[in-house]
């Protein structure tokens, strides 16, 4: 599934309908397994929001760009965006600032969903305190079985609202040469720029999309996509950032 929602619970699919259903990535889910926290135990977690609704998560790399996905920026004006930093509720506290520009990777595919990131301008710049903090992108991939979190506002149960206050997941990484082994299911559907991660039981999911997983202090994906969730041949699939860092340092 797209780990993404538009207004909280509708689900929305980014490709056309020329592509076979059977084909895509299917829409569902929650952060799956994971407990409520509080935004000043991850400062760089923001909500990403389209006219008013959480939409999908993304990360603060310094005080005027974000990281998130390209998938949630599909068919949107930066005039519908707008982000709340600083609190652990994604609809009350903290700071609202609107979106002055996004781009997304030139290679990104939505078929494949290669590429899966993008970044997005704000309007005016968040001042820094213990609730928003930048964080800093892995320059290297991180081994298979290293432990990562990962942070949102991800619906609850297939279909549901999203939760108001922010979720965190504690998942392992799995290499991408294990992703693509027949110990899970996608085969070669795992490429250069994704990496995947899971854990029994938990996983990110619908209205994730675009948020940070983190291992050892740095960014080492953001939320992209996956079948079902939690589901023990799927794991979580994660836009690779040690292989997009360059493309994120290039065009913040």
């Amino acid at each position: 599934m797209l780990k993404f929602v538009i207004l909280l619970s509708v689900v929305a699919c980014a490709f056309g309908a020329a592509i076979p259903e059977g084909l895509l990535p299917q829409l569902d889910g929650r952060i799956v397994g994971g407990t409520a926290t509080t935004i000043g135990n991850y400062p760089y977690q923001i909500s990403l929001q389209r006219n008013g609704g959480h939409s999908c998560g993304g990360s603060i790399y310094n005080s005027r760009v974000i990281v998130t996905a390209a998938h949630c920026l599909q068919g949107v004006s930066a005039s519908a965006l707008r982000i709340r930093a600083g609190s652990s509720y994604w609809n009350s506290g903290g700071v609202v600032i609107s979106v002055a520009s996004f781009k997304n990777h030139e290679g990104y595919n939505g078929n494949t969903m290669v590429n899966d990131i993008a970044v997005v301008r704000l309007s005016s710049a968040l001042s820094f305190n213990g609730n928003i903090k930048a964080i800093g992108l892995a320059g290297s991939t991180p081994n298979n079985g290293v432990a990562a979190v990962v942070t949102g506002w991800g619906t609850l149960k297939s279909g549901g609202s999203s939760p108001s206050q922010l979720q965190k997941v504690d998942v392992n990484i799995v290499g991408r040469t294990q992703c693509q082994s027949g110990t899970y299911s996608y085969g070669s559907e795992i490429k250069a720029t994704m990496i995947c991660a899971a854990g029994s039981g938990k996983d990110s999911c619908q209205g994730d999309s675009g948020g940070p997983l983190v291992s050892g202090g740095v960014q080492v994906g953001v939320v992209s996509w996956g079948r079902g969730c939690a589901a023990p041949k799927y794991p979580g699939v994660y836009s690779n950032v040690a292989e997009l860092r360059s493309w994120v340092a290039n065009n913040a």
